[in-house]
C-alpha cells in the first residue's frame, strides 16, 4: 500500500495509514477520536480511555512505527488545521 503520493506539489498522506500499530489505529481513526472527544493536546490524546494510543510500544509518539515521522503529534496537528 502506498503511504505517500505527490499531488500538485504537495505531499499527500494516505489517511488509512496505520499510526498506532499496537492498537491498529489509522490516521482516520485517530482523527475521528480527536474530533469526537474534543482533544486539543497530545497529553489529552495519550490519557484518553476512548481510543487508547501510545500506551504500549510508544513509537507512534515520536518517530513513528516505521521511523517515517508519521506520528500522533502530526495527526493532532492535521486535525487542528482542519486538514483531516
Amino acid at each position: 500500500m502506498m503511504k505517500y503520493r505527490l499531488e500538485w506539489g504537495f505531499l499527500m498522506i494516505d489517511l488509512d495509514t496505520t499510526i498506532c500499530v499496537c492498537n491498529d489505529l489509522s490516521i482516520k481513526d485517530i482523527a475521528k477520536c480527536i474530533k469526537e472527544n474534543d482533544i486539543s493536546t497530545l497529553e489529552e490524546l495519550l490519557e484518553n480511555d476512548v481510543c487508547p494510543v501510545g500506551d504500549k510500544c510508544e513509537s507512534c509518539i515520536d518517530e513513528g512505527f516505521d521511523n517515517d515521522g508519521l506520528n500522533l503529534p502530526m495527526v493532532l496537528n492535521m486535525v487542528q488545521k482542519k486538514i483531516v
